[in-house]
């Protein structure tokens, strides 16, 4: 083979290589960046007290703790202070009250806007795994629908908004019809209740501009996503790419704080768990916004999840970016 051929013969092989490797990566780069250019903030002026998610995590983690299957009574107590803290919101407060294993659970709710038979739903677990306070997971959550529901208040809506504090997400409940969000979920499914989106709010307290302080599922995503736990998520299935883009666009909007998306199959670890799960099960569109859990946060299910760990500077900016995904979808 002369030189001139043998050139030719590699710009080929290179043509080859782009179309079955760079075109591929190119097409996973923008499905999990989706919207590839960050809107500029517009930044609200409703703006959320950090002082004040520290104080509910505080009493969530602290004061509330262990809240699991085998505290029901911490679990009430729990479930009483979400639904006074809704009341003070200005919630318009309801309970779903369901049995599991003899036992009496409660999803706290709190409705906002006119009561149109539509709606937008929002919500997180409030009970935490084994004896653990469960700060980031899940009294984060918690924190900011309580939060978030002082800005709602404030708000002119068209569209019922609900807030929904779930009780049993944790294992051994997980994945099972015995969730509070599968219970909730099933019986809009069974009312033939239309949900605009579900937004699903896990773990969002957890930040850290460490090199390496970020971790995947796949070594792939490395080149995509910071090494740096400074960012939150916004996370959805392979088919819902419009609702992840319109969270995503609507968060990156409202503050400086950076905000990375992924849509993916649920057999990747991660991808599923919470409660927008449930919401999928019922045919529902849903995304989780999460500070990715286990992949950065190490004290996930251990003594060390505390308050003190978190940063309710970002967690206010989080609040404030779900708070705009709301208005978006109340358009």
């Amino acid at each position: 083979m002369t030189f001139p051929a043998f050139q030719t013969s590699l710009r080929r092989l290179l043509v080859i290589l782009s179309i079955f490797v760079l075109a591929p990566t190119a097409i996973f780069w923008i499905m999990t960046t989706q919207p590839i250019f960050p809107t500029s903030p517009q930044i609200d002026s409703k703006k959320v007290n950090p002082k004040a998610l520290e104080a509910h995590v505080r009493m969530l983690s602290e004061t509330f703790a262990p809240r699991n299957d085998y505290h029901p009574a911490q679990l009430d107590h729990t479930a009483d202070y979400i639904l006074k803290e809704f009341e003070k919101a200005g919630g318009r407060v309801s309970e779903q009250v369901f049995k599991v294993d003899g036992h009496i659970y409660r999803n706290v709710i709190a409705h906002f806007g006119p009561e149109t038979r539509e709606r937008i739903v929002v919500g997180g677990h409030y009970d935490a795994y084994g004896e653990f306070p469960g700060a980031d997971d899940n009294a984060s959550a918690i924190a900011g629908l309580i939060e978030l529901a002082y800005l709602l208040k404030k708000t002119s809506l068209t569209t019922l908004v609900e807030l929904v504090a779930f009780a049993l997400e944790e294992p051994p409940y997980f994945t099972t019809a015995n969730m509070g969000s599968a219970v909730y979920a099933d019986s809009m499914k069974k009312q033939k209740i239309p949900v605009r989106i579900m937004i699903c709010l896990e773990m969002i307290g957890y930040f850290s501009d460490a090199k390496g302080s970020q971790k995947f599922p796949a070594p792939l995503l490395k080149l995509f996503y910071p090494s740096q736990g400074n960012f939150i998520a916004v996370v959805g299935k392979m088919d819902q790419i419009s609702a992840v883009r319109r969270v995503k666009k609507a968060m990156q909007g409202s503050s400086v704080l950076p905000v990375f998306s992924i849509n993916a199959p649920t057999f990747v670890q991660g991808i599923d768990f919470s409660d927008h799960r449930s919401y999928w099960q019922a045919g529902y569109d849903a995304v989780m916004i999460t500070d990715t859990s286990f992949y950065r946060n190490p004290n996930y299910h251990t003594a060390k999840d505390t308050a003190d760990t978190l940063d309710y500077d970002k967690m206010a900016m989080v609040v404030q970016g779900v708070y705009a995904s709301v208005l978006t979808y109340d358009e």
